[in-house]
């Protein structure tokens, strides 16, 4: 598997437990309600569904970084792993952002190239 591959996972699972935090931990506080565009009340009410959410991302991280931890015989962990994240953010990117096309979708789609090159 290429070094670029690699990277590209790592940095793809750093983003999701980045998720993760935003969305379990720091939902309702200023920084988690603007990197959303929250009002505090909408933050408040919806602070479980972020949570779940949140979890969510957890569990992509974690499948990702397993399949780096299984080095070349984690080639189907990591591509499993990298399609969620691509539907996720394709899902997210029609259904709430477009942002989210950029930032989840697009890496997602870049990884999964990168490990089939390799």
């Amino acid at each position: 598997m290429s070094i670029a591959a690699h990277v590209v996972i790592a940095l793809i699972a750093l983003l999701h437990v980045w998720f993760l935090i935003l969305e379990m931990f720091l939902w309702t506080r200023p920084s988690g309600r603007r990197a959303f565009g929250l009002t505090a009340e909408f933050a408040e009410q919806s602070k479980a569904l972020a949570a779940n959410q949140g979890l969510y991302n957890g569990f992509l991280a974690a499948g990702l970084i397993w399949g780096l931890c299984l080095g070349s015989a984690g080639f189907g962990v990591k591509v499993f792993f990298l399609g969620c994240v691509l539907v996720a953010g394709i899902f997210g990117g029609l259904t709430a952002s477009r942002k989210i096309l950029w930032i989840q979708a697009l890496p997602a789609a870049i990884g999964l190239a990168l490990v089939h090159l390799a």
